[in-house]
């Protein structure tokens, strides 16, 4: 999975992780971002593993709540909504963090980022919004405060960003190396990343469900651009 260096033209190769549903809105929105940016998307699922292919960057998606087993030792009592889709995704993480691959983790994503580091995840915050509302919609009715000087701001270009809301589980205890990067009004993390690696950012809302906002297809961008500067040998500063 390592990238490796680049052909001369070829535009980076970037794995987009999802379940296997009929309909995987997630992937076709995400893919259409990957190819406005540049980049080449392979959709990548329990039935559709990654084989032989290296990749430039990961995208891991939303979906499915994670198997409450992987993040807490409490007995979850209830099985897992896709186990397959859980050991494919922090397989493909295992390696990705290990090779410092860019990585942007969505949702369900930035989630097992976070778990696959060492973190935990709230099961369920629904009774923790006091001044946010549990409503799930893809349009961007809610506020995330982000935090200065971070990646992830700088990427944006802003400090507040307008944000969609489809997730009831969230990050609890962070991960290793990683730090908080944004907030809604009730306090719950919105974004985590990374700093001193190549991309490694989750963010708790859909960015591929707005490409009508600036701010969110240059996220989406910046992991693109730095899968082809990673895989050209460039380091260089988003």
């Amino acid at each position: 999975m390592a990238a490796g260096r680049r052909i001369a033209g070829r535009r980076p190769l970037i794995g987009i992780t999802g379940g296997d549903a009929s309909l995987p809105w997630g992937w076709w929105f995400a893919a259409a971002a990957v190819r406005a940016s540049g980049g080449r998307p392979l959709r990548i699922t329990p039935s559709r593993p990654l084989g032989e292919r290296h990749l430039d960057g990961l995208i891991v998606g939303g979906g499915d709540d994670i198997d409450p087993s992987l993040y807490s030792d409490d007995d979850p009592g209830a099985p897992a909504a896709d186990p397959a889709r859980d050991r494919l995704e922090l397989a493909l993480l295992d390696i990705a963090l290990a090779d410092d691959l860019p990585v942007l983790g969505i949702c369900r994503g930035a989630q097992l980022l976070n778990v696959a580091s060492g973190g935990s995840l709230y099961a369920d915050i629904r009774h923790r919004r006091r001044l946010t509302s549990n409503r799930r919609t893809v349009l961007p009715r809610k506020t995330a405060v982000l935090r200065p000087g971070s990646r992830l701001a700088r990427i944006c270009g802003d400090r507040t960003l307008r944000v969609n809301s489809l997730h009831h589980q969230a990050v609890r205890d962070l991960g290793r190396g990683l730090r908080t990067v944004a907030r809604d009004a009730d306090g719950i993390k919105q974004a985590v990343e990374a700093p001193g690696t190549a991309f490694r950012i989750g963010v708790q809302w859909h960015p591929e469900y707005l490409p009508q906002k600036r701010a969110q297809r240059r996220l989406i961008a910046a992991l693109v651009r730095r899968a082809g500067r990673r895989s050209r040998g460039i380091r260089a500063r988003d």
